[in-house]
C-alpha cells in the first residue's frame, strides 16, 4: 500500500494484525511498525486477520486510513484509524468503528477494502464461510455477505457510523436489500483492484470445487453464487436459472488451479507489452495470467 501523499513509503499489511512502514528503497533493512493492533485481531482461523489497509483519498491532508481485521468471534470489522504526530507511527488509540458484521464461519472473509474513483470506500466480503454457501447468503441481498459493499467514510447516515451513497443501486428499495451494497452473488472476493486508468473494478472470485473465476464488477449486478459456480450451474447441478446473472469473464478449472488470487490492471512503463493487462494468479498452483478484455471480449488470457 502507499499513503496517497508524496512520502514514497511502502506499507505493509500483516495478518497478525500490525502495518508495517519503510522508505520505497532498494537499500532498506528494517520496517518500523505504523499501526500494532495485534491484541484485537482474531486471527485463528487460516482466512481471519488483519486482511487490508486503505488509505483515505485525502490522507495527506486529513491523516486517515481504514483497516478490515477480524475481531472477538469472528466479527468482520471496518475501522477508521489517524496518524500520530510521527509521521511513521498511527494512533491505535484513534480507532472509529464503522461497521461489524457478524460472521457464521471462520472462513470466506473477503477482506478487500479499497477507494474507488470519486473517493468512495468498497469492502469484499465472501458469503460466511463453511462450504457449498450452508447459510444461504450467496443469493440472499438482505445481507451484507456474499457482496461487494460501497459506503461513503466522510458522511452519517441515520444511526449509522458512514453514509450511504446515494447512487448505490439498492438504495430506497423497498423490499429490505441492504443499500450498502454494490454488487452481490459473490463467494469470496477477497482481492479486488480498481484501473487507476479507466476506473474498472476486478476481481477474483474463489469457486467451491470446480471452476475459479474473474469478475469484472458492474453496479447492481449479481454474479451467481450459488446458483452457479463460474460458467457452470452449482445449484441446481443443471438448468439452473441463469437469468439476470451476470457470468465471469474467465473462469479455470482444477486442473489449472484451485484457488484464484486477484491483481491488477498494469499501468506502468517498464514492461510495455502488458500494459492494459489484468494480472491475476493462483494462490495453490502459483500460475500467473494476463488477461486482456476489450469491447467486451476477451482477446487474450496468457503471459
Amino acid at each position: 500500500d502507499h499513503a496517497n501523499d508524496v512520502s514514497d513509503r511502502i506499507f505493509v499489511t500483516e495478518q497478525r494484525g500490525i502495518i508495517s512502514v519503510f522508505p520505497n528503497r532498494d537499500d532498506v533493512t528494517a520496517a518500523g511498525i505504523f499501526l500494532d493492533i495485534s491484541e484485537r485481531v482474531n486471527n485463528g482461523p487460516n482466512e481471519a486477520g488483519l486482511l487490508s489497509t486503505a488509505f483515505h483519498p485525502q490522507y495527506a491532508s486529513n491523516g486517515l486510513f481504514y483497516v478490515y481485521y477480524n475481531h472477538g468471534n469472528l466479527l468482520s470489522r471496518i475501522a477508521e484509524f489517524r496518524v500520530s504526530a510521527n509521521a511513521d507511527r498511527a494512533d491505535p488509540d484513534s480507532e472509529r468503528v464503522l461497521l461489524d458484521i457478524e460472521q457464521p464461519a471462520g472462513n470466506h472473509n473477503g477482506g478487500q477494502i479499497a477507494f474507488g474513483p470519486v473517493g468512495m470506500l468498497y469492502i469484499g466480503l465472501g458469503d460466511g464461510g463453511a462450504a457449498n454457501d450452508r447459510y444461504q447468503n450467496g443469493q440472499d441481498p438482505t445481507t451484507l455477505l456474499a457482496a461487494i459493499l460501497r459506503i461513503d467514510v466522510n458522511t452519517q447516515n441515520d444511526n449509522l457510523a458512514y453514509g450511504i451513497p446515494a447512487d448505490n443501486p439498492f438504495v430506497g428499495n423497498n423490499d429490505g436489500w441492504r443499500e450498502e451494497i454494490w454488487a452481490w452473488g459473490l463467494r469470496n472476493p477477497w482481492r479486488f483492484t480498481f484501473d487507476r486508468q479507466t476506473g474498472d473494478l476486478w476481481t477474483g472470485d474463489v469457486g467451491q470445487g470446480s471452476r475459479e473465476e474473474i469478475d469484472l464488477i458492474e453496479k447492481g449486478q449479481n454474479y451467481g453464487w450459488n446458483t452457479m459456480e463460474g460458467f457452470q450451474c452449482f445449484r441446481p447441478a443443471t438448468d439452473c436459472n441463469m437469468d439476470g446473472l451476470a457470468l465471469p469473464i474467465v473462469e479455470y478449472n482444477r486442473a489449472e488451479g484451485r484457488s484464484v488470487t486477484g491483481g491488477y490492471v498494469y499501468r506502468g512503463r517498464r514492461t510495455a507489452r502488458l500494459t492494459g493487462a489484468y494480472i491475476y494468479g493462483d494462490f495453490i498452483t502459483n500460475r500467473v495470467w494476463g488477461l486482456r478484455y476489450e469491447n467486451g471480449a476477451v482477446q487474450e488470457n496468457t503471459l
